[in-house]
């Protein structure tokens, strides 16, 4: 029910494109639980999600990543910060096609290209340093899980 009151409903008659993607984010994290070995993928999980909620699905993504390959396209630098590795795909037109190219970013790159995710074309110095911050917090998190994960 998309509501308290409201009739019961197809799930896909109700849910938003964003509860759709915690829902798989959910069931591929349950159905992984005794997987010995997995690749995830997930394409643009944070779709329909913005602030909080787009930081607790980078912490769940990165809980996940600590057993399994994730593979992720996001475009919410929230759930961006999370990652160990990140790519830019771009893509271009070239004649009547359109190539896309993948490179692996620096630690630098990627934190332009996090700032460009915070505040679009520009990439000022306070969307480079808020960037640089969101990371670093991000890091001190992993950290923090990884130390209580091996005290239990």
């Amino acid at each position: 029910a998309s509501n308290p009151g409201e009739p019961l409903m197809p799930l896909a008659k109700v849910a938003s494109g964003g509860e759709l993607s915690r829902v798989m984010l959910a069931l591929k994290k349950s159905l992984t639980v005794d997987a010995e070995t997995c690749v995830l993928v997930f394409d643009e999980i944070d779709a329909g999600i913005s602030g909080r909620v787009a930081d607790v699905v980078g912490r769940k993504m990165r809980e996940l990543a600590d057993h399994f390959q994730v593979l992720c396209i996001s475009h919410l630098p929230q759930v961006a910060v999370y990652a160990d590795t990140h790519f830019l795909v771009e893509k271009s037109g070239k004649k009547s096609r359109t190539e896309s190219s993948i490179r692996r970013l620096s630690k630098d790159e990627s934190a332009k290209e996090i700032a460009r995710l915070l505040s679009g074309s520009e990439v000022s110095s306070s969307s480079l340093a808020n960037a640089k911050h969101l990371i670093q917090l991000a890091h001190t998190r992993k950290k923090h899980k990884s130390s209580e994960a091996r005290t239990r």
